[in-house]
């Protein structure tokens, strides 16, 4: 659709600018880079959980950043890894992959601080993109030495003819209004996909099992986190209030004895710190009950993945 063929478009009662523009963009990198945190980030709200742990995002996230003139399809993927050795390893990476394909643009997202062996293999995934691809140079601010900044940039921009290559702090949001303004002109002309207060595709019930699981890694450091998963067996809406019950699942019984803590103490703060990110996320008051329950060998169980959500992202 070019700007001589097209004078308006119209969403239901409202018109839609001419030079409106709206496309998907995947949001790729290794585990732990800060994919998710960019994306919260640029969106202005929390949306994907985020965790020091890699591996923490397993679902592509559909963040929806609107605008008069743009509407921008943030798509938070999981991180992309070479070792694959259960099946949840394989289906986030099959999530990761297809993303480069269904894309308007990628920003494939690195950690200033090093550059691995994983990078060179997304890289030769990249090559085989053919949409824009931005490389985005995240955490510049945990660099010791600020002189390393530039060298770096050179040195990155050599390894592919990026669309931009762009320093940013995704934590301190340091240059993502020059990553922004960026953006939306790379897009197709095309009116809006979503409504302009929407900030996601995914449904409340998704995002509340997502915001246990966060609350789940982080009190449990290195303990359990890889071997768990959260499903929502009770989700209510009663006018402002939501009677919300989650089952977190765990593969081993010691690993169940871990998530509740001693005399029920650490499931008791997962619960109250899931429940105030739900309350200010969906403006409700929140109900919210917790059970954990061992359920051996999901993780390696494509069947039973597929059961608990994973992989439905791939026909998205």
């Amino acid at each position: 659709m070019s700007e001589d063929t097209i004078s308006s478009f119209f969403q239901g009662e409202r018109q839609v600018p001419a030079d409106h523009r709206c496309g998907h963009v995947a949001i790729v990198g290794r585990p732990n880079v800060g994919k998710s945190t960019l994306l919260n980030h640029l969106l202005g709200q929390k949306l994907s959980i985020t965790s020091r742990k890699p591996q923490t995002t397993r679902h592509r996230i559909l963040g929806i950043q609107s605008a008069e003139h743009y509407q921008v399809l943030f798509v938070d993927t999981p991180g992309m890894h070479r070792e694959q050795k259960k099946a949840i390893n394989r289906v986030m990476n099959r999530s990761a992959s297809s993303s480069l394909r269904d894309v308007d643009m990628v920003l494939w997202v690195v950690d200033a601080r090093r550059w691995t062996d994983e990078e060179d293999w997304i890289l030769e995934k990249i090559k085989g993109v053919q949409v824009p691809v931005m490389l985005v140079i995240n955490k510049i601010d945990t660099l010791e030495d600020k002189a390393q900044l530039l060298p770096l940039l050179n040195e990155l921009s050599s390894r592919h003819a990026f669309q931009a290559v762009i320093p940013v702090s995704a934590l301190q949001g340091h240059n993502l209004d020059r990553l922004m303004e960026l953006i939306p002109p790379l897009l197709p002309l095309a009116p809006p996909v979503y409504e302009q207060d929407q900030l996601t595709d995914r449904s409340h019930r998704f995002l509340a099992a997502e915001m246990v699981r966060e609350k789940v890694m982080r009190q449990l450091g290195d303990e359990v986190p890889y071997e768990l998963t959260v499903e929502i067996e009770q989700f209510v809406e009663e006018g402002r209030l939501m009677r919300i019950g989650a089952l977190i699942l765990v593969e081993k019984d010691g690993q169940k004895a871990i998530v509740i803590g001693e005399g029920g103490q650490r499931l008791k703060r997962i619960g109250t710190e899931a429940r105030l990110d739900m309350e200010k996320l969906f403006d409700r008051k929140i109900m919210l009950s917790l059970w954990v329950k061992v359920k051996g060998g999901w993780s390696d169980d494509e069947r039973a993945l597929r059961s608990l959500g994973y992989g439905d992202d791939l026909g998205r």
